[in-house]
């Protein structure tokens, strides 16, 4: 590889993103979400529409390749004992990260390898012990970027579904998310216009919210956002759009847009860690392992 070659011009790995996404949490003032942390590192490395929206597996999974390399990055100083996790999505700088302005790459991956290599051969013993200890918890990492499958499964069945049933899907989770009166329209010629619901702030405000629903394998482009908001003028000045694909950075500029009553837009990404949250069609068990280390100096010293 040329190493004057920018990071906008060549493929980027998983180790080029683990200073980035310090970098990142560090101006996130120590803690953020998947999202945040990706349009920070985005922002940071200058990245280009092309790195961004390239997807992992076309058609099969929503999945770009920067977001799997970041979940990467993320896991391995995770691993390293930079950063930690909650359940929630959100991501924060350990005391030892605080304390760390940069790493060296290389250091890292050699000592993600030994505790990888360490629980793969403990897997194995374990594997191969009698069958009355089959009982016994296998190690585990759990890794945020180990949910691959699960969210691979769920983006198919969630572009598999009829638009209708994708609407009423999205009507449930507006409800459960604390929603009131919401309506699946669906009329055609409605300017894209699929639904309407009520959300009421602190048990005293309350506005109108209108949605339009996008079970999209692609990306979506500004002028689904313009289109949207020309269809609410005088109706609303909030609305939602969802996709299960993904927004362009246009899309998502002229969302925002000064002067313009501004749209929330829910990827791929966020209606899935949405359906996880509210258990919808998302089962969440938790896996209790243990692992077990021998202390010599106990024995030394009786």
């Amino acid at each position: 590889m040329n190493s004057k070659q920018s990071m906008s011009e060549r493929r980027i790995d998983s180790k080029d993103l683990l200073n980035p996404t310090l970098v990142a949490l560090r101006k996130l003032g120590g803690s953020g979400t998947n999202k945040e942390i990706h349009d920070q590192v985005v922002e940071i490395l200058g990245l280009t529409d092309a790195q961004m929206q390239t997807p992992m597996h076309v058609g099969k999974s929503n999945r770009t390749e920067f977001a799997f390399r970041l979940g990467w990055a993320r896991t391995w100083l995770k691993r390293f004992g930079l950063v930690e996790n909650t359940r929630t999505g959100v991501w924060s700088l350990t005391k030892a990260g605080m304390n760390t302005l940069r790493v060296d790459t290389k250091r890292v991956a050699h000592a993600v390898k030994a505790i990888e290599e360490e629980v793969e051969t403990t897997k194995i013993k374990l594997a191969n012990a009698s069958v009355s200890n089959s009982d016994a918890p296998s190690p585990q990492l759990n890794d945020a970027n180990d949910d691959g499958q699960w969210r691979d499964e769920l983006y198919h069945a969630l572009t598999t579904m009829k638009p209708d049933a994708f609407e009423h899907l999205f009507q449930r989770i507006l409800r459960e998310s604390g929603f009131t009166q919401v309506e699946v329209t669906g009329r055609s010629g409605d300017g894209g216009i699929d639904g309407i619901g009520v959300v009421r702030i602190g048990g005293f405000l309350s506005f109108r919210v209108l949605f339009q629903c996008k079970r999209w394998k692609g990306s979506i482009g500004p002028s689904t956002v313009r289109d949207f908001r020309g269809a609410m003028q005088g109706r609303t000045d909030k609305g939602l759009i969802v996709t299960t694909g993904r927004f362009t950075r246009e899309a998502v500029r002229e969302a925002t847009r000064d002067g313009a009553p501004e749209i929330d837009l829910i990827d791929g990404e966020q209606l899935m860690d949405t359906l996880k949250q509210l258990s919808l069609g998302v089962k969440t068990e938790k896996v209790v392992s243990e692992r077990v280390t021998v202390n010599p100096d106990f024995f030394a010293n009786i």
